[in-house]
């Protein structure tokens, strides 16, 4: 029993030693690393790599277009009849493999994205490291003197907010490439068809401009966290006044 009992408080010792570590470690993020943050999106914000112009972050698809296949005619079948036949022929090239070897990423995208996703991570990370520090600072259910609970409450569903979102940002950049897929596998059946090619360049370029979006948001939503956190910061740690008897 003895030893059951020393086992249980050193599991409740750890846990406090968690929770402890946590709070220290969500108030300097606070206080000091969202700053730093903010001001580092800043000047990704402002670099080239995110300020090109859209027509540089065009790639050339790897694709040839082959020289035109010359079709039979068969001057013994009426002309209407054999416009019929050769229309519902009309398939696309059946592609086995590309003889110009694989067709790749764009990689000025590859580049952006590369810089982006940390970003994405750490957003995601931080925002969860605020969500376990404001509900351990939450205090246990009672009457009275809860407006600082309801400060409390509205951060954290602010915070849970930005972290869902943050992490949908990862789902966009996985929709890019599935739909960059499908318009190149296009281009292999249809390789005289430029709209295909167009489609690529286009969907490259809303792309680029979607990555700098991304970085906005997250820089803005750094921004928007430390404002609201530092605003309410004691409210959010002593959400009820120790002096509260005092008025009644």
């Amino acid at each position: 029993m003895a030893s059951s009992a020393s086992d249980k408080d050193r599991r409740m010792l750890q846990v406090q030693q968690y929770k402890d570590s946590l709070i220290s470690k969500a108030e300097q993020l606070i206080l000091k690393d969202f700053p730093e943050k903010i001001v580092l999106l800043n000047e990704l914000l402002e670099s080239p790599q995110l300020n090109e112009e859209l027509t540089n972050v065009h790639q050339k698809v790897n694709i040839p277009i082959p020289e035109p296949v010359t079709v039979n005619s068969y001057t013994d079948e009426p002309s209407a009849k054999r416009l019929r036949t050769e229309s519902n022929c009309i398939e696309g090239t059946k592609v086995l493999a590309i003889e110009t070897g694989p067709v790749a990423c764009n990689q000025v995208l590859m580049s952006v994205i590369r810089t982006v996703k940390p970003h994405i991570k750490q957003l995601v990370e931080d925002a969860n490291l605020l969500k376990m520090w404001i509900s351990f600072m939450i205090p246990k259910i009672e009457d009275g003197n809860n407006f600082g609970v309801s400060v409390q409450e509205e951060t954290l569903a602010e915070i849970q907010s930005v972290e869902s979102e943050a992490a949908a940002f990862f789902d966009q950049i996985s929709r890019y490439f599935c739909s960059r897929a499908k318009i190149i596998s296009k281009v292999a059946k249809y390789p005289h068809v430029e709209d295909y090619r167009q489609a690529v360049r286009e969907l490259d370029e809303k792309e680029y401009l979607s990555m700098w979006l991304v970085m906005c948001e997250i820089r803005n939503r750094y921004s928007t966290l430390h404002d609201i956190v530092t605003k309410n910061l004691e409210k959010i740690k002593k959400p009820r006044s120790t002096n509260s008897e005092s008025l009644y």
